[in-house]
């Protein structure tokens, strides 16, 4: 990202200079899908790809926003009145974080802002959190609202939640507001609590985009999360992070059998994650491989939320290098990415092989990213944004 071009973008947009640059990353789950919003654990990393927010404080109330990724469109809307759904839907998000922010008793005024973002869209990587959480910093800064990466992270979730009707677990926001570089972390999504785990130099994170037609069918997505508290409540307990696989078989009898699969797909899956964690610990890369196969067999079966392509996309994976490499489906689900967890000179076969198989199994080119674990929210003053720079670089 060039930030000097997008602070030129920004003065002749707005006839004046920004104040403040806000960056959040987009992230991918290494392994614990669905299990965040049941208070489980995952293990993401955030991703080298950032949404960037620079912006300015007006005299006013009015909210004006652009994107360099919508050239042409313009989102705009005054802070004194309601704040309701707009036609954009880049620009709902901006809706999203001024509405939770202004009910959380945030006091903040008028800002013009100019985004910009190089995290792929649609691939379930997570561009909606890192725009949620620039926006986030981007607004504690410039009004010194005194708020921490964890605060910022949770009123991202709310934004998803209350505002945009997608009730998400905090793992993708917290990923991106508190990632550190070169490190997966292993997050308790009942604590919020965060150990870091280096990812060992010697392992390349291949992410695959399927470019399958994804849309994160909210209907869907939505009545999963009502099946697994439905399952949670009949086996007495607040969420499925307090079940063990014996009570959920104990109270088989008393759940659908879609209740019964998702818990059964949550519970299995935060043990999963306790032991990736220390297979990363230990550079175990068979070890990964065994529990990322089964993971992916879960959301398959399970959970219900993979296609052919990324089941495709997995299976070509396997067949290469067995289990010199640990991949899944990654990030929401119904299309999106998998992950490749493979040692660096094997990158070439898994490109190789999905370059040659993949488009004439499933009629799709696929986009291949070599991964970075990079850092979270990073938010500075415009006086210091080439000291931003060297950070993001």
């Amino acid at each position: 990202m060039n930030i000097e071009k997008l602070l030129v973008q920004f003065e002749s947009l707005f006839s004046n200079s920004a104040e403040g640059i806000s960056s959040a990353p987009g992230r991918v789950n290494l392994i614990g899908e669905f299990t965040d919003y049941n208070d489980g654990y995952v293990l993401p990393c955030a991703l080298q790809f950032r949404t960037y927010v620079a912006y300015r404080r007006r005299n006013d109330n009015l909210v004006m926003a652009y994107s360099t990724n919508y050239p042409g469109e313009c989102e705009a809307f005054e802070l004194d009145s309601p704040i309701t759904h707009g036609t954009s839907h880049w620009g709902n998000y901006v809706r999203a974080i001024a509405y939770v922010y202004q009910h959380s008793k945030h006091q903040f005024g008028g800002l013009d802002i100019l985004i910009s973002s190089n995290v792929p869209q649609g691939a379930g990587l997570s561009s909606s959190a890192a725009l949620e959480v620039s926006l986030g910093g981007a607004l504690n800064q410039a009004f010194d609202l005194q708020l921490n990466s964890e605060q910022i992270a949770l009123l991202g979730q709310q934004a998803e939640n209350d505002f945009m009707n997608c009730q998400c677990g905090i793992m993708d926001q917290l990923v991106s507001a508190k990632a550190s570089h070169n490190n997966a972390l292993l997050i308790d999504c009942m604590s919020l609590s965060i150990q870091h785990y280096p990812i060992p130099a010697n392992l390349a994170l291949v992410v695959i985009n399927s470019n399958f037609p994804r849309k994160l069918v909210e209907s869907e997505y939505n009545q999963r999360r009502i099946d697994c508290m439905n399952a949670a409540a009949k086996m007495g307990v607040k969420t499925l992070r307090q079940a063990s696989l014996d009570d959920l078989y104990s109270a088989r009898d008393n759940m659908s059998m879609n209740e019964f699969k998702r818990a059964r797909h949550v519970i299995s899956e935060n043990q999963r994650v306790l032991q990736a964690a220390k297979a990363l610990q230990h550079d175990e890369l068979s070890k990964l491989s065994e529990l990322m196969r089964e993971s992916h067999r879960s959301l398959r079966e399970d959970f219900e939320v993979t296609v052919p392509a990324t089941d495709g996309l997995v299976e070509i994976c396997h067949h290469t290098l067995g289990k010199d490499c640990a991949t899944r489906m990654t990030g929401g689900g119904f299309g999106g990415a998998v992950i490749c967890i493979c040692h660096h000179e094997n990158v070439p076969k898994i490109v190789d092989a999905i370059s040659s198989q993949y488009l004439e199994k499933f009629g799709l080119e696929e986009t291949i990213y070599v991964a970075n674990a990079a850092e979270g929210l990073v938010s500075t003053l415009f006086e210091n944004h080439k000291t931003l720079a060297e950070q993001l670089r």
